[in-house]
């Protein structure tokens, strides 16, 4: 392990590595005979690694402010999501093409939330992954999964939103409700093939500064620089590109000042659009210093010491914060999906009563 890039590895084994590198090199000049007294330079390197040790030890309230954020964001998530899924089925108004796009995502952040987080929250209070080597592929695959299928239906929903703003005409024929299940079909499929590549490069590994096996950016700066051009770059400049269509569509519509030609916006397509442009806001601030983090350390890999832990361990955590966010938005945006929200909650505590 390079001591150069102790900042963007394991902290802790690279701390112990240099100590020992240190301790060579003093008994090394004592045993030649070439100075007696420890040059007053390797004195400092000993006294610096020590003290980068130590403060490379987690310190309780950091444990548990990161346990507190997955506890709540694994709650969150699993009765929001569950809440969305329900409230699609279960409403008529709710049951349209562009919501077959908002299931696929409640799915994908449960995914996470089920199986990966609760491992995670785990090897917090462990200090460490104790859940064994297949378990942490698994997780990594899965989380991997959860992220790269976010994005892509954030893109469908984006396109959907497109299409039936953009090119009401032609909506119906592209979203029919065998066509919108091919979509979220080949949503998955695209998925899965874009994730798979990280079992050949053997990418998934526990990172000790998350209490994640996640992907490793570390393990080929090409490798890294392709995956976050094609699981993020790409699919956020499409979304960008159709949500800006949309927003200049309704610019000219509210300028015009002939009624008979303007294009019908109706205010609650309007609100519909709104909601979905927050979630893909929300999900491109949360992913974006993540993203970028890496990218920057694989472009230049000696940026990577001068990375500060905590930056990259914050990163991390409001990434998997985004999982619970959406169901949320939902609520507080969509009279529909709130209303379908109070009436299962109402549901389910008649049934608790009884």
């Amino acid at each position: 392990m390079n001591g150069g890039l102790c900042g963007w590895t394991d902290g802790h084994s690279c701390t112990r590595q240099r100590l020992a590198e240190v301790g060579e090199q003093t008994r090394a000049q004592t045993d030649t005979g070439t100075s007696k007294v420890v040059s007053e330079s390797v004195k400092n390197t000993i006294q610096n690694t020590i003290l980068e040790f130590f403060l490379s030890q987690p310190f309780p309230w950091v444990v548990t402010l990161l346990s507190s954020v997955l506890i709540t964001t694994i709650v969150v998530d699993v009765l929001g999501n569950l809440l969305v899924i329900v409230s699609v089925f279960r409403n008529r108004k709710l049951r349209k093409a562009g919501n077959a796009f908002v299931v696929s995502l409640a799915v994908a952040d449960l995914v996470v939330a089920i199986y990966p987080y609760p491992l995670v929250l785990t090897a917090i209070f462990h200090d460490g992954w104790i859940a064994g080597n297949i378990h942490c592929q698994i997780s990594g695959f899965l989380m991997g999964l959860s992220v790269i299928g976010s994005i892509f239906n954030i893109t469908g929903i984006a396109i959907n939103r497109y299409c039936y703003i953009c090119h009401s005409l032609k909506y119906d024929k592209l979203f029919s409700s065998k066509n919108t299940a091919c979509y979220v079909v080949l949503v998955w499929s695209l998925t899965i093939l874009a994730i798979v590549p990280n079992w050949f490069v053997e990418s998934l590994q526990y990172d000790p500064r998350v209490y994640s096996c996640t992907f490793a950016q570390s393990v080929s700066s090409l490798y890294t620089i392709l995956v976050v051009v094609v699981h993020f770059i790409l699919p956020i400049s499409i979304v960008t590109y159709c949500y800006l269509r949309i927003w200049i569509l309704v610019i000219q519509v509210r300028r015009r000042v002939k009624p008979d030609t303007r294009p019908k916006i109706k205010p609650h397509d309007f609100r519909n659009f709104l909601t979905m442009f927050v979630v893909f806001v929300l999900f491109a601030v949360c992913w974006a210093p993540l993203n970028f983090i890496g990218l920057a350390v694989a472009v230049h890999p000696r940026l990577g010491q001068a990375i500060p832990e905590w930056l990259f361990t914050a990163s991390y955590f409001m990434a998997y914060f985004n999982s619970c966010l959406n169901a949320v938005i939902y609520g507080v945006l969509n009279h529909n999906f709130r209303k379908e929200y109070k009436r299962i909650v109402l549901a389910c505590v008649r049934c608790v009563n009884l």
